[in-house]
């Protein structure tokens, strides 16, 4: 569906579940319904959005923009009501708290500032990060934590009853371009790398590595508002989970399965292991393929074989969808003569429980009418033989020729029949033509694409008819058998 004129930088569902916004590289903010039936569209700002939300009631939401600004909207007018401005370059992400009049955004400034949306004035700034802040996000069961993650590789949590960061993420090691909370498990957060990994982190466990100290909790020190942050390693690597960048993963609401989309234009959906399953830690998404490989628990050949049969399908269904503009409409066919259409003005007389019935003024296509006042050929079987024989004195009806003489295996033809327009095998053998009829033509030589050569009027020269072009289906197929268009754009 082509939703947008340029590409898509945001979208977001209203806590309802009733509606969805998305916003583009032009600053156009769609409305839609859970059908895809776009309502409405406005033009928010004139530069791209980067990032959108709804407020905890879905009667407004707010925008962030490569302008530098926020703006809220009133959600069921489409109108602006308030520019909130204080960033110094482009704001990146943007969040509504899930039950306060509280917001949060992101900027490439490096700083993560909250807002009160009543008044649109600043009410902190965050200073945790050295370099462009990619992703903040509330914690949505309790509202007690900010999450925020930059291009620093490294994300950290701040308690908003302290404004301090509590714990820093780390693990990473590229940047670090998104991340999300899940719907239950409010110690539990996963975050998305630019080299397109995945990690998860339990903020209650540090997981630290052998050779590091695990630090403590802030809340256990004896001045937790000056305490350092406390290091949390993650409990979970998908270090291959994509093959590039991961932009944007998000929890199903039911927390059992965690949707991933990345640059490598695929879309990944991870859940728990199976019962039972050891080699999961092993597969190509964790060791990565070559590793994965050289354990046996990745075969490359049946990888590509299974791609290449995904792309064939692809392939086949695009065909099938595929109209030929050529084809030329289907024509009323006579029942009971196979191949042969009924003229416009042939109808059923209602008594025919075989074959075709054929109204007395009716004639087929190309053949002589049945004389005046006479029933067609199966009444004429059920016809009395006094009422037959008198037809046949009175010469209304003609008298069949006779059969099995020299060259009358067959009726004769009508007058003035070209016998060369007759394709060949159709006369039998030794069929002799008639007095007076051209004689047949000689065999004549065809080939791919070509018709067989005819005699014009002037004689002795052939013309070579070429036969018609193939439909778009043939085309592509033709193609695809030697080794085009194969692979999905």
């Amino acid at each position: 569906m082509q939703a947008h004129d340029s590409a898509i930088r945001a979208a977001a569902y209203s806590h309802s579940e009733d509606w969805l916004i998305s916003a583009d590289q032009d600053g156009v903010v769609k409305y839609w319904q859970p059908n895809f039936n776009n309502v409405k569209a406005i033009q928010a700002h004139t530069d791209p959005i980067r990032d959108i939300a709804f407020s905890p009631n879905d009667t407004k939401f707010i925008t962030a923009c490569d302008d530098a600004t926020l703006k809220i909207f009133d959600f069921a007018a489409g109108t602006e009501e308030s520019i909130l401005t204080g960033h110094n370059w482009d704001a990146k992400s943007v969040d509504w708290h899930p039950t306060k009049g509280l917001i949060v955004s992101g900027s490439k400034d490096h700083q993560v500032k909250l807002w009160d949306p009543r008044t649109g004035r600043c009410l902190t700034s965050l200073h945790g990060h050295k370099n462009t802040v990619a992703r903040t996000a509330f914690e949505p069961t309790r509202g007690q934590l900010l999450a925020t993650c930059a291009r620093d590789q490294t994300a950290r949590i701040f308690d908003l009853r302290m404004m301090r960061d509590v714990c820093l993420l780390r693990g990473h090691e590229k940047d670090i371009t998104t991340l999300t909370w899940h719907p239950f498990h409010t110690s539990l957060l996963s975050t998305g790398g630019s080299d397109g990994s995945i990690f998860h982190y339990l903020l209650d466990e540090p997981n630290s590595p052998p050779d590091v100290i695990p630090s403590i909790p802030a809340y256990d020190h004896p001045d937790p508002s000056n305490a350092p942050a406390q290091t949390i390693y993650p409990a979970h690597r998908i270090q291959y989970a994509h093959e590039f960048a991961v932009w944007s993963i998000s929890w199903h609401p039911l927390g059992h399965i965690l949707a991933s989309g990345s640059n490598d234009r695929a879309t990944h959906f991870w859940t728990r292991p199976r019962p039972g399953d050891t080699k999961y830690s092993s597969d190509e998404w964790h060791v990565g393929k070559a590793a994965a490989e050289a354990q046996g628990t990745w075969d490359r050949r049946g990888a590509r074989r299974s791609m290449r049969e995904e792309e064939e399908q692809e392939l086949e269904d695009e065909v099938e969808g595929l109209v030929d503009q050529k084809m030329p409409p289907k024509q009323p066919i006579l029942p009971g003569l196979p191949g042969l259409t009924a003229a416009p003005n042939i109808t059923r007389d209602g008594t025919s429980t075989g074959g075709a019935q054929i109204r007395q003024q009716s004639q087929l296509p190309g053949m002589p009418g049945f004389p005046a006042g006479l029933a067609p050929p199966n009444s004429i079987a059920k016809m009395d033989p006094s009422e037959f024989a008198a037809l046949m004195a009175e010469g209304k009806l003609p008298v069949p020729p006779p059969f099995g003489g020299p060259g009358q295996g067959i009726p004769p033809p009508p007058p003035n029949f070209d016998f060369s327009k007759l394709p060949p095998g159709m006369l039998p053998p030794g069929f002799q033509m008639p007095p007076g009829f051209p004689p047949m033509p000689p065999p004549s030589i065809s080939g791919p694409g070509l018709q067989p050569t005819t005699n014009d009027a002037g004689g002795g020269s052939s013309v070579r008819r070429r036969a018609p072009l193939p439909s778009q289906q043939e085309s592509l197929m033709m193609e695809q058998r030697q080794g085009k268009y194969r692979i999905a754009r």
